[in-house]
């Protein structure tokens, strides 16, 4: 039995809000964890009324762990090794309630100090009265440690930066890097035959694209108004795009590829076109059939491979949105910097160029491709259509104008594809390459 083992036997039902911040960081940091997979791991020890405060602080946590390091190191005279890691942690934890939340300083160091005493092994112990007094020193020197370590690129690996400064400029990195930054809001997106002015005024949200809801503050997914109707699914307005430009109508047959959990599965439904939604996750599509129950959409779902798929009849439209890096979703994973390398970008980029063989070749002459990726790096994205009209002439490329994407026209790039970047709009947005393509 692991340590968080035995002491979940000897805790009580729930767990104070700062140990928990502390073992979802171990997990997530140590473990390679995802902050979702992490939480979940501990759900039955958190109280509803802390989930909120936990969240923040393991996401800040982590979005400004570079700069946190820089200041640990600083204000450490002998520096803390692999074996005193489990104390990094509660000061990564502690300095950032100090200096980059709302919480007072005495309850940031108290709770930080009682952290060591209970939690970090008795070997460690001895770091008890040090931590306490860096903690108080940050807080005495809150200014002048926010300037000297103030530099935002600390918090980004330097292969992901790399790639950033090549494709974009260090002037758009820049608002990129302060995009990803802040915590993402809670985009809804409703069905269409809804009054969305009426609903945003009950939500207290704002409307940012056609049915789509923005709420900074949400609380419970499942509490807010309208979820158990089934009259919205969760969805960043950026994946909303690729169905969008798809532009498959009512009776319109839909191969959703890596359909899971189901959000671009519920646009083309909702639009009452007959959608098979394809994924090789058989617990990723559980959570799509449920979603679909709830919005009362029929959709046929498949379990399969795309490598292996291949459908019984033919559709008019195909819509690819393929595994990827993910770092156009850094706002809301901010673990992804942690837990993704280079190398894992090219192997996702060979396994997008196969599966976009593999679907060119069920495709029929007439039909539509819509391929993307929530990534910001250019071989999941220019690089891998470039790639794939070169190698194959039954394709070519159905430029997306600035008609189809009104309040958007800035993601479109000069050969018709798109790309979103996190600060196109107010309160962000991910990040998302995406190529329309036809079947000559």
């Amino acid at each position: 039995m692991d340590d968080l083992g035995k002491e979940n036997c000897r805790l009580s039902n729930h767990l104070d809000s700062r140990v928990v911040s502390y073992y979802i960081l171990k997990k997530i940091l140590d473990e390679a964890m995802t902050i979702e997979g992490a939480m979940d791991s501990l759900s039955h020890k958190i109280n509803d009324g802390d989930r909120g405060f936990i969240r923040h602080l393991v996401t800040t946590t982590i979005r400004r762990l570079g700069q946190l390091d820089k200041i640990i190191n600083h204000m450490t005279k002998t520096k803390l090794g692999n074996t005193q890691m489990a104390v990094r942690h509660v000061l990564r934890l502690g300095i950032t309630q100090l200096l980059y939340m709302d919480v007072p300083a005495y309850a940031a160091v108290d709770g930080s100090v009682r952290l060591v005493e209970t939690k970090i092994s008795k070997k460690l112990q001895y770091l008890k009265n040090p931590v306490n007094a860096i903690l108080r020193n940050v807080d005495r020197e809150r200014e002048l440690l926010l300037k000297k370590f103030g530099n935002t690129r600390l918090n980004f690996p330097k292969w992901l930066l790399s790639s950033w400064d090549a494709r974009f400029g260090n002037a758009t990195v820049k608002d990129i890097i302060a995009a990803c930054l802040e915590e993402a809001p809670l985009d809804l997106n409703f069905k269409p035959h809804l009054n969305i002015e009426e609903w945003a005024n009950s939500l207290n949200g704002k409307v940012v694209r056609d049915h789509i809801i923005r709420l900074e503050k949400s609380g419970k997914i499942d509490d807010l108004k309208g979820y158990k109707e089934g009259l919205w699914w969760v969805q960043d307005v950026a994946a909303t795009l690729p169905e969008t430009l798809l532009g498959a109508k009512k009776g319109e047959a839909v191969f959703d590829l890596c359909a899971a959990p189901g959000g671009k599965t519920a646009q083309s439904a909702a639009k009452g076109a007959k959608v098979t939604a394809v994924d090789m996750s058989h617990k990723r599509l559980k959570r799509l059939v449920e979603n679909m129950k709830r919005l009362n959409f029929n959709v046929d779902v498949v379990t399969s491979n795309i490598l292996e798929f291949i459908p019984e009849s033919s559709a008019s439209h195909y819509l690819l949105d393929a595994p990827c890096s993910s770092t156009g979703t850094i706002r809301r994973h901010p673990e992804i910097l942690h837990i993704r390398d280079a190398n894992e970008v090219n192997e996702m980029a060979l396994m997008q160029s196969k599966m976009l063989d593999q679907v060119s070749g069920i495709m029929k002459s007439g039909s539509i491709l819509v391929y993307s990726v929530c990534s910001m790096q250019q071989e999941e994205g220019p690089d891998q259509i470039n790639a794939l009209l070169e190698r194959d002439r039954s394709l070519k490329r159905k430029e997306i104008s600035k008609e189809e994407l009104i309040g958007f026209e800035q993601a479109i790039l000069e050969n018709g594809d798109v790309q979103t970047l996190p600060h196109f709009i107010e309160g962000g947005m991910d990040g998302f390459f995406i190529s329309r393509l036809e079947k000559i």
